[in-house]
C-alpha cells in the first residue's frame, strides 16, 4: 500500500478562546478609526457650511443709569480679538448696542469716563474695562455701575440657601444621566465616554422638534425621549452586541465610545452651526421669593418633581420588578444569570434603551439652565463620572447620592472660588474619594455594584 512521502508536519489549528482577541481588537480599533475619520470630515465641513449663510458675531449691549436716571452720551469701546475697536454712544435712554463680527473670544469693553456728563462718575472699585469671553453668536448684556453704592449686599452666609437650592436642582437633573451610565456600567462593565453626547442629544432633539418644527414643547419632550430610547436600542443591537459576540475586550470597546463621542460632537456642531440655541417656551419664568432665602420658579419645581418621580420609578423598578431583578442578576454575574435562564442580551438591550432615555431627559432639562450647545455633553461628562465614582460605580442609589453631592458642591464652592473653575471642586472630590474609598460612598469592596 503506497504511503505518503515524508514531509514537514503541520499542526492543525484549533480555535482557542484567547486567539479571537486580536481580531476582535482589530475590528474595534478599525471601528474607532472610521468614526474618528467621520468626525474629522464633519469637522472640516462644519466651518464651510456653518457660516456660509450667516457670518457669526456677538452683540454686546447694556444700559447705563445713575440713580435711576439714564446717562446719555457715554462712549463705549469694544475691542475684539481681531484688535479692531468698535465704538458706540448711549442714547437718550442710556442704552447702547455694538455688533462685533467674528467667532467670539475674549472681548475688552471699556467705558470712556471722560465722556460721562458732569456730576456722573463710575462707582469706586468698579471694574473698567470688562473682559467677557463669548462663544460664537452669543449675545451678552453688561453694565457699568454709577454713583455711590447703595445696595444691600448679601454676605456669603446669605447666599448659601440659594446656592444649596440651585445645587440640589442641578444634582437631580444630572442624576438621571448618571443613573443611566451606572446601569450600563453595571451590566456590561463598559465605561461609556459617549454618554455625555446622549445628554446633548436630548437637548438638541427638544430644540429642533419644538422650535424649527413647531411641535408644542410639552409634546416634544416625550417624543424626544422615545427617539432617544429607540436610538439607544439600535445602538446596542447594531454595534455593542456584535462586538460582545466577537469577544471584544472592554479597553477596545472604550476606544470605540471615544470615537463615537468625537463623531457625535462634530455632528452636533454641524447641525447647530456652532451657535448657542435656546428654547422658545418656558425659557423665562417668574421667580418667587421664599422668606428672603432663595428664589424659585414653577418651572424649576416641575423639573425637580419630574426628576424625582423618574429616578424613584427606575430605582423601585430595579428592586421590585422581575426585569429589575434580572438586571441586578446580570450586573452581579452574567454567566450565572444566563445559566438560570435569563436572556442577558435582552436585559442589556433594555438597559441601553432606558439609559439613553434617562440621559435625553436630563439633557432636555439642562437646556434651560446651560443653553442648547453642541458641546453640552462634553461639559457634563466629567461631572457624571465624578458623580458615579463618588456614589459608587454600579450602585443605583450611589448615582443619586453622588449627583446631589456634586451639584451642591459645585454651587456652594462659588462662595470661595471663581464660578468659571467650579468644576475643579468636583474633580478634587473625585480624587479624594478614589484615594480614601475607591469603591465610592455606597459601593462595596466585594464587587462594584
Amino acid at each position: 500500500m503506497p504511503t505518503r512521502p515524508p514531509g514537514p508536519t503541520r499542526e492543525r489549528a484549533h480555535p482557542r478562546p484567547g486567539r479571537r482577541l486580536p481580531g476582535a481588537l482589530a475590528a474595534a480599533l478599525l471601528t474607532a478609526l472610521l468614526t474618528g475619520l467621520l468626525a474629522g470630515v464633519l469637522a472640516m465641513l462644519a466651518p464651510s457650511t456653518a457660516y456660509a449663510a450667516e457670518p457669526p458675531g456677538n452683540t454686546i449691549s447694556g444700559t447705563i443709569t445713575n440713580s435711576g436716571e439714564p446717562v446719555e452720551g457715554a462712549k463705549i469701546t469694544v475691542t475684539p480679538p481681531s484688535g479692531q475697536p468698535m465704538t458706540a454712544t448711549t442714547d437718550a435712554e442710556g442704552s447702547f448696542s455694538i455688533h462685533v463680527p467674528g467667532n467670539g473670544g475674549r472681548m475688552e469693553v471699556e467705558l470712556d469716563t471722560e465722556s460721562l456728563p458732569e456730576g456722573v462718575e463710575l462707582r469706586e472699585g468698579a471694574k473698567n474695562p470688562l473682559t467677557p469671553t463669548l462663544l460664537p453668536n452669543y449675545d451678552t448684556t453688561i453694565s457699568f455701575p454709577m454713583g455711590a453704592d447703595t445696595r444691600d449686599v448679601d454676605t456669603k452666609l446669605d447666599r448659601v440657601p440659594g446656592l444649596v437650592y440651585s445645587g440640589l436642582l442641578f444634582g437631580l437633573i444630572i442624576a438621571m444621566a448618571a443613573l443611566g451610565m451606572n446601569m450600563i456600567f453595571g451590566t456590561t462593565g463598559l465605561t461609556n465616554f459617549a454618554h455625555g453626547e446622549l445628554v446633548g442629544l436630548g437637548a438638541l432633539l427638544a430644540y429642533f422638534l419644538s422650535v424649527p418644527l413647531g411641535i408644542p414643547f410639552l409634546l416634544a419632550v416625550p417624543l424626544t425621549i422615545v427617539i432617544a430610547m429607540a436610538l439607544g436600542w439600535a445602538q446596542d443591537r447594531g454595534l455593542w452586541r456584535p462586538l460582545r459576540k466577537r469577544g471584544t475586550n472592554l479597553v477596545a470597546l472604550m476606544i470605540v465610545t471615544i470615537g463615537m463621542q468625537l463623531a457625535l460632537r462634530y455632528l452636533y456642531q454641524l447641525l447647530t452651526d456652532g451657535k448657542r440655541l435656546n428654547y422658545q417656551d418656558y425659557l423665562t419664568a417668574e421667580g418667587h421669593d421664599v422668606a428672603g432665602l432663595f428664589t424659585y420658579t414653577v418651572r424649576d419645581l416641575i423639573i425637580a418633581a419630574t426628576s424625582i418621580v423618574v429616578l424613584l420609578g427606575v430605582i423601585l423598578a430595579l428592586n421590585y420588578t422581575r426585569l429589575g431583578r434580572a438586571t441586578r442578576a446580570v450586573s452581579d454575574n452574567p454567566a450565572l444569570a444566563a445559566a438560570t435562564g435569563i436572556n442577558v442580551d435582552r436585559v442589556i438591550s433594555i438597559v441601553w434603551t432606558v439609559g439613553a432615555g434617562l440621559a435625553a431627559l436630563s439633557g432636555v432639562f439642562l437646556g434651560f439652565t446651560q443653553g442648547v450647545n453642541y458641546d453640552i455633553g462634553q461639559l457634563v461628562l466629567l461631572l457624571l463620572f465624578a458623580a458615579v465614582c463618588v456614589g459608587g460605580l454600579g450602585s443605583i442609589w450611589g448615582a443619586l447620592v453622588g449627583s446631589l453631592i456634586i451639584g451642591v458642591l459645585l454651587d456652594v464652592s462659588t462662595l470661595f472660588i471663581d464660578a468659571e473653575v467650579k468644576n475643579a471642586g468636583a474633580l478634587l472630590l473625585l480624587v479624594v474619594i478614589l484615594l480614601l474609598r475607591p469603591q465610592g460612598l455606597l459601593g462595596r469592596k466585594e464587587r462594584i455594584g
